[in-house]
């Protein structure tokens, strides 16, 4: 290398960003994910056998897959090969594998081969990787911030060894901003910062576990202090930070782990809780109806009876939200959602229908009873239709003590709560009214 290669490295270092220049170079540098790169864990076996295969990471962004990918091709001596699969096509991804066929003839040497946002190839691109890897002609990493087993093809996914990355804890991010206060050649050492505990307390909130995140708010505060030697507050990374911005893919994994968590928080009665994941939502760009109907559902599937208006309420909300819309709307959702919360439980509606279906599906078909048959015709009592039918209208306490099934089954088991603890009473008296009558039957 030249004095002029020398000079044009070093300025190009030096205008990459902090988090570019603090990648992790080496294994023992990598922070965060150490349930599967920690000592004796199984990522960790499978780069000192030097027996990578095939491997998909997935996870929230910044939080090491690039990174990792590039540490295990040096600590491997492999070559390193990138693709993204935004950027990049069939085309780029077979002049690689070719490339790693000749050098692997020529010299024994193996290739990995890193594609990020890898569930964006389509299936046949997917499928053209698998030939390679299963001769061992590349090491693959796949990244991807989706679920594999929805975005990945799933014979690729059969082939892989699977590695979800976790966001960063609180100590990690730590490690992260003290390795980069006091890194003089790559880092911010030079400028002598310190951060009191509440920054960085701040920085692990804001950055949601993302270390490029926790580094880019960092180095705007550092040059926004345009001084050394001195102290950054959490009011200066506040500063830094601006108007927070967080990831939400509507129509991805967070779209479902969201919307389950609201669904789970509701029907737990956490109603600070739901609301947190309503919000959640709600600032990540989410259909209105989508909420709407979950909420709808809920009050049948999980309130039940035990609340009889929790449905009257949901179907209410949603007219309203169709009716009004965004933003005012989010005070209806609000209120519903603490509605449902506070109400009593029960499942015992949603119990029953399926315990019925499935004794259609499985069971005998039951016959219609011959006196419950309809009777609106003509001649129908000729082959004893509606024969028998007693009307329940006629009776003192407006229940006809006859048999409506043909078999003995009991769906409905009202629980102890809520309304559903008078309809339950009340069920008592009226099955014991036609157990007695079938007994007689």
């Amino acid at each position: 290398m030249s004095l002029f290669d020398d000079f044009e490295a070093q300025n190009t270092e030096k205008a990459k960003p902090l988090a570019a220049r603090l990648r992790p170079q080496r294994l023992d540098e990598f922070v965060g994910q150490q349930h599967f790169i920690g000592p004796g864990k199984l990522l960790r076996k499978l780069m000192q056998a030097d027996r990578l295969g095939s491997v998909l990471f997935f996870g929230p962004p910044g939080t090491g897959k690039t990174t990792l990918a590039r540490i295990l091709a040096r600590e491997t001596k492999r070559d390193f090969a990138q693709l993204s699969a935004v950027l990049h096509g069939v085309k780029e991804l077979r002049e690689i594998l070719q490339q790693a066929r000749d050098t692997l003839a020529a010299t024994g040497h193996g290739t990995l081969l890193f594609i990020d946002e890898i569930h964006r190839f389509n299936r046949a691109q997917q499928d053209s990787l698998l030939d390679d890897v299963e001769n061992g002609v590349v090491s693959l990493i796949g990244a991807t911030t989706s679920n594999p087993f929805f975005a990945v093809n799933g014979a690729l996914v059969s082939r892989s060894q699977l590695f979800q990355f976790e966001s960063l804890s609180r100590e990690d991010i730590e490690t992260v901003v003290r390795r980069a206060l006091t890194d003089s050649v790559r880092g911010l050492g030079s400028q002598r910062l310190t951060l009191t505990d509440e920054a960085i307390d701040f920085l692990s909130q804001v950055s949601d576990g993302d270390a490029r995140k926790t580094l880019s708010i960092l180095e705007s505060a550092a040059i926004a202090s345009g001084q050394t030697g001195v102290t950054l507050s959490r009011e200066d990374l506040r500063a830094a930070a601006g108007n927070r911005a967080f990831q939400y893919d509507a129509t991805g994994d967070e779209h479902y782990d969201c919307a389950s968590a609201l669904i789970k928080s509701i029907r737990g009665s956490d109603v600070d809780a739901g609301i947190y994941w309503l919000a959640r939502m709600l600032e990540g760009g989410e259909d209105v109806r989508f909420l709407c109907r979950r909420l709808v559902i809920l009050a049948s599937e999980d309130v039940g009876n035990a609340d009889p208006q929790a449905l009257v309420m949901a179907v209410a909300c949603s007219a309203a939200c169709e009716q009004i819309g965004l933003p005012e709307c989010q005070l209806t959702l609000s209120q519903t959602v603490a509605y449902l919360a506070c109400a009593p439980k029960s499942n015992a509606a949603t119990t029953a229908i399926g315990q019925a279906r499935r004794d259609v599906r499985e069971q005998r078909v039951q016959p219609v009873p011959r006196h419950l048959r309809d009777a609106h015709y003509k001649s129908a009592e000729k082959i004893g239709s509606g024969v028998g039918y007693q009307y329940s209208h006629d009776e003192a306490d407006g229940v006809a003590a006859q048999d409506y099934l043909g078999v003995d089954r009991t769906y409905y088991q009202p629980v102890d709560r809520g309304f559903e603890r008078e309809l339950k009473a009340r069920l008592e008296e009226i099955r014991k009214k036609l157990s007695g009558k079938s007994r007689e039957g």
